[in-house]
């Protein structure tokens, strides 16, 4: 994982609109940017529905969030619109942010060993400066991770 202190990657991507995204659209905020394996499974659509029923108070404390995966643009579309997902969504197929992030790697399913996202989210303050890192992820009380509380 990244650590805490660092400067966050320059990241550039297109959203579920076909919007492009990048890290310096979000100066002056913090950002709450997530890594997700797949769009609409369990543990995807847990997380990123707390995300969504807390996004107001991610809003009022000054932070904006992001999800980002391998997922289509057109994938994304459909798993916003269906869970009504007020924040973006990147479409990263080439895993470039999702490398330059440390949420990219070797994954163990089953005995298994593929390569594949790793759930992670990093917390960014106003200057572009790391402020957290979480790398065991609970999809179901993300939000109280994050925000600790």
């Amino acid at each position: 994982m990244l650590q805490i202190g660092t400067k966050a990657p320059y990241f550039e991507g297109v959203d579920e609109n076909g919007n492009v995204v990048k890290l310096s659209d979000f100066g002056g905020k913090k950002l709450v940017i997530y890594f997700y394996p797949k769009d609409s499974t369990p543990g995807c659509t847990s997380e990123a529905c707390d995300l969504r029923d807390n996004y107001e108070r991610f809003l009022s404390l000054g932070y904006e969030v992001v999800g980002v995966s391998r997922d289509s643009i057109a994938s994304h579309q459909r798993f916003r619109e269906k869970y009504q997902l007020p924040f973006h969504l990147i479409s990263d197929p080439e895993h470039k942010i999702l490398e330059a992030y440390e949420a990219w790697g070797e994954k163990k399913n089953y005995g298994k060993v593929t390569m594949g996202t790793l759930r992670t989210t990093y917390v960014i303050d106003e200057q572009g400066t790391i402020i957290d890192a979480i790398g065991k992820v609970n999809t179901k009380a993300h939000t109280a991770q994050i925000l600790k509380n």
